[in-house]
């Protein structure tokens, strides 16, 4: 028997939303919501294997009004309207149910029950059995012999459904599926807000059925008088029988709707599987994209007809050198092992490379030692007219660098170009961008090369750990050839959000600067470090007796259970936090507690001069070069959200300056002799940027007339001249100003500045009161961001904000944070990147002794020749300076110094 699915499109979208996936709350990258696609497409996905319909519709409403609310003014009034997070994903699930081919029936002036009432009628006039799915129990008047309706529910976290005949609804209710209407006229429905009878329940309404089959019966008995209802009820349904006949039009199904659509239009249809499989895609459906085969459906080609792989000895090198030549681009990727010799600046080095030819669809793959590298690649990689394609170009502009080959023209990074695209993902990798972009699954292909080389024995070995592969052709021909692929897709997607100029013009050129500033290094002073080091070890031993004659005995000052005991039992200090293990002694903890105690001063200066010295002195002697006498920090442009430049292996942007003894460490890193340390720091760039992009007069005002900003700010906010500002009060207003950058809140002021939460909420509501275009800028770029689910920077490097959407508060305030700063922050990252290549470009031109020898957000030393100084500090203020042009000007602080802390 043939058999027709009906589906209650909103009911079913509501279900899921609130019922079936609700807590987990699905989201896509850049914030929309997918729950409630997710739960509708599970639950029609069982209907239809439970089924196997050949027939298929699902109906939604319009907001239109309907005869109903034409007929009675509160028909529904007391709902309330449909969540945003649920708003947004209607478009999406009609989206796909079209890509499916699965007929959607609204009609203006009904609504989705009558359209599902009229076709199941003229289903079951067709011979077809009919299954409604719907969360709306109205639809069980419509139940008979062929007529069933599904609930569905979650049982266990998973979907199960009550199904209901006409026999089902009369063993349930005692009444006929029709007479359910005459129940609803009685009892009437909140949710609906259809009036009934006032004081009826479901019980009595479906008693008096029952005995009178019909609301006419019903109230024929009650004017003849024979009847048996008695007392209040009588009176009742007497006092309301014009609401009990309303109620009972208002509650009945329409099935006579004009449709245009006829039964067989609703034949289930193949889908359009190809876009099915993109929108899957987009909305990170994997499991529906699996459970359908959908991405193996796209494959159009086999291996063997996508690309070519061969292996070259090094005698045959020489053509391909030259097919490169001709194309103008060099698309490669290294085979590289793990070197440990403490010699070398790298931590790797090669031991193939694979080169992709594109007008031959070939992947050469070629085993070669450094010296010979050198001789037959050094030309290729540093002819400037030859685009460098590849994965992680800035590990290979070092390790090239190394061997003497200095990279130019460094085109196209897939691990940039990913980032760019979604900063905020951090799996970059070839074969998660060649599954993102490209809808190609590489472990299936490389499976399908292992019956060509049965060598191979594990093709799951595709991953970035490269170095740890075996020499196989395969993998790496393989990968090499997805470079060019996912790049001629990465770089259209960069256009379509406008960032290629980012991209093209800042990331790209980078590369090379910061694997110039890691071949570079900084000198380190060993023999005064150890010294340093020395002198933090006896303080730590002076704390550690301090501590102990203060708390009256001998404990372990590194154990938190201990260091508990002791300040909360002994000393009996205030407890704000307790955890399973016993007393929180975390650095916030700490903080409050300071002035309860003198030994609390002691034990924060013991932890952070405890790890300034495992951190920073014993930390940083391995990382010293043996052959350079330098540290050769990684600079990488892939990590922060922002787009910030980090710093690892080490980290030299973190070394710690609260207390002056770690500050001091930084008197260890110096130049080369006969040589200095220019220090340029950009002055207040982020509230300079903040000025820009909200255009706040006063701050413009300020930064226009070089006015102290933090003074300007206490001024305005205490309402006095700037002249008598106090130093406290220019304290304060420093603390709004930057914390307005970050989105601090009255309890992050009140820690900050110690003072009540009361006042702090003050200062900043005084703050936005003076600036107004901030408070403009705050409020409109958590707006917007929520709208588009993204923010960008001045330069369009965009940052996609998905906890903006969170129904967790503690996690869409940590969303609208990163709305407010990012823009700033990101603009300011941006203008140091254009500020850094413009340097580096100009000292190459000039063919200046002098480098860029380390970068901390706002601010870059340059190690110089001593007789060049005048001249690299004119070229640091101008580029730094003129790089880009904002509303006010930016501001340059430059000195210079014998080593690093002097610097500064």
């Amino acid at each position: 028997m043939s058999r027709l699915v009906l589906i209650d499109g909103n009911s079913i979208m509501n279900r899921a939303f609130y019922g079936i996936l609700g807590s987990k709350m699905l989201t896509t990258q850049d914030g929309t919501y997918t729950n409630a696609v997710y739960g509708f497409l599970s639950i029609m996905f069982k209907v239809i294997d439970d089924l196997k319909p050949e027939y298929m519709a699902v109906t939604f409403d319009l907001k239109a009004p309907t005869a109903r609310h034409k007929l009675y003014e509160g028909y529904k009034a007391t709902r309330k309207g449909m969540p945003d997070e649920l708003a947004q994903q209607m478009p999406i699930i009609k989206e796909i149910l079209e890509l499916m081919n699965i007929t959607i029936i609204e009609k203006e002036g009904y609504e989705a029950d009558d359209i599902l009432g009229t076709l199941s009628k003229k289903g079951e006039k067709k011979g077809l059995d009919v299954t409604i799915v719907s969360g709306d129990r109205d639809t069980f008047q419509l139940t008979s012999k062929r007529i069933s309706v599904r609930i569905p529910h979650t049982k266990v976290g998973k979907t199960e459904v009550d199904t209901y005949d006409g026999t089902g609804i009369k063993e349930k209710y005692g009444v006929t599926p029709k007479q359910l209407i005459e129940v609803k006229g009685l009892m009437g429905d909140t949710s609906d807000n259809i009036p009934g009878v006032p004081g009826v329940g479901e019980k009595t309404a479906i008693n008096l059925i029952k005995t009178y089959k019909s609301i006419d019966n019903l109230y024929k008995e009650l004017e003849e008088g024979t009847d048996h209802v008695k007392g209040k009820i009588r009176e009742k349904l007497i006092e309301n029988k014009d609401l009990a006949f309303l109620s009972r039009t208002l509650g009945a199904i329409n099935r006579e709707v004009p449709l245009d659509e006829k039964i067989d239009d609703l034949k289930v249809k193949e889908w359009d599987t190809e876009k099915v499989f993109e929108k899957f895609k987009e909305l990170n459906f994997n499991r529906f994209i699996e459970r359908f085969s959908l991405q193996s459906e796209q494959k159009e080609k086999e291996v063997s007809d996508l690309v070519n792989i061969e292996e070259l000895n090094l005698k045959e090198v020489s053509k391909i050198i030259e097919k490169v030549k001709k194309e103008k681009e060099l698309i490669y990727l290294l085979n590289k092992e793990d070197v440990n010799n403490s010699t070398n600046i790298i931590k790797k080095k090669i031991k193939a490379i694979a080169i992709y030819i594109k007008e031959e669809n070939t992947s050469y793959y070629i085993k070669i030692a450094d010296n010979e590298f050198i001789n037959i690649f050094k030309e290729i990689f540093e002819d400037e007219e030859i685009k460098k394609y590849s994965f992680h170009l800035s590990e290979d502009y070092v390790i090239l660098r190394e061997l003497g080959i200095k990279t130019n023209n460094i085109y196209y990074d897939v691990k940039i170009a990913a980032y760019d695209l979604n900063p905020t993902n951090n799996k970059y990798s070839i074969e998660n961008e060649a599954n993102q972009y490209l809808n190609i699954d590489t472990s299936e292909y490389l499976a399908k090369y292992e019956k060509e080389e049965t060598k191979t024995k594990q093709l799951n070995l595709f991953s970035d750990e490269q170095e740890n592969n075996e020499d196989n052709k395969y993998i790496y021909g393989f990968k090499v050839y997805l470079i060019e692929k996912i790049a001629e897709k990465t770089l259209k997607e960069l256009k379509k959000i406008k960032s290629i100029d980012l991209f093209n013009n800042i990331e790209m050129p980078l590369v090379k600067v910061l694997g110039e500033m890691q071949t570079n290094g900084m000198y380190v002073d060993k023999e005064e470090l150890i010294k340093f080091g020395n002198k933090i070890k006896e303080r730590i031993e002076n704390l550690k007796n301090e501590i102990y004659e203060l708390c009256g005995e001998e404990f372990n000052i590194n154990s938190t259970q201990q260091l508990g005991v002791i300040l909360f039992e002994k000393l009996e200090l205030p407890v704000y936090k307790k955890t399973k293990t016993g007393y929180s002694t975390d650095v916030d903890i700490l903080e409050k507690l300071k002035n309860e105690h003198p030994v609390i001063e002691k034990i924060l200066e013991y932890r952070s001069l405890m790890k300034l010295n495992s951190t920073y002195v014993e930390g940083l002697i391995p990382y010293i070069n043996e052959r350079t006498k330098r540290i050769h920090s990684y600079f990488h442009q892939t990590i922060t959200a922002t787009g910030r430049i980090s710093s690892t292996e080490p980290n030299l942007q973190n070394i710690p300056t609260r207390y002056e003894l770690g500050k001091a460490l930084r008197k260890v890193f110096k130049p080369e002799e006969g040589y200095i340390f220019i220090d340029a720091d950009y002055s207040q760039i982020e509230l300079r940027v903040l000025a820009h992009i909200s255009g706040d007069h006063n701050m413009i005002n300020a930064f226009m007339h070089d006015e102290d900003i933090h003074k300007q700010a206490a001024s305005k906010v205490f309402d006095i001249p700037i002249d008598e500002v106090t130093k406290e009060q220019r304290t304060s207003a420093k603390a709004v100003n930057f914390g307005i950058v970050y989105g601090i809140s009255d309890f992050g002021l009140a820690e900050q500045l110690n003072i009540s939460r009361k006042q702090a909420k003050k200062y900043i509501e005084q703050y936005l009161e003076k600036y107004s275009g901030i408070k403009s800028f705050m409020d409109n770029i958590v707006a917007t961001a929520k709208e588009k689910g993204y923010v960008e920077t001045l330069f369009h490097r965009r940052r996609y904000i998905p906890e903006l959407s969170s129904n967790n508060y503690m996690v869409r305030q940590f969303g609208s944070r990163a709305a407010m700063n990012t823009p700033i922050q990101g603009t300011a990252a941006d203008i140091m990147k254009i500020a850094m290549i413009n340097v580096y470009n100009k000292l190459e031109k000039e063919g200046l002794d002098a480098k860029i020898v380390l970068q901390v957000h706002d601010e870059l030393i340059i190690e110089c020749k001593k007789d060049i100084v005048e001249k690299v500090k004119g070229i640091l203020q101008y580029e730094m300076e003129n790089g880009v042009s904002l509303k006010i000007p930016l501001k340059v602080e430059i000195s210079e110094a014998e080593n690093w802390y002097e610097a500064k």
